[in-house]
């Protein structure tokens, strides 16, 4: 399972560990990610996402519906 949020498209970003000594190396900063079960009203189903926490704000704001649709249309969400 990749740690890509279904609703947004979030993904970790790459960056570097900084020491005292100013040595640098690779890291990743991850994405907060988590795996929350929705009830779909419109398909009457159960689903399982994995939604980051900005992800889970806008399905708070705009819908589960619509959130779906938009998430569809820009690649992220593959529906069946």
């Amino acid at each position: 399972m990749s740690r890509i949020c279904q609703i947004t498209g979030k993904k970790a970003m790459v960056g570097n560990n900084v020491s005292h000594s100013n040595l640098r190396t690779k890291r990743k900063f991850h994405v907060n990610l988590f795996t929350k079960k929705f009830y779909w009203v419109e398909q009457d189903c159960w689903i399982n996402l994995n939604v980051s926490a900005h992800g889970l704000r806008t399905i708070n704001k705009i819908g589960l519906d619509a959130a779906i649709k938009q998430a569809a249309e820009k690649g992220y969400l593959n529906l069946k």
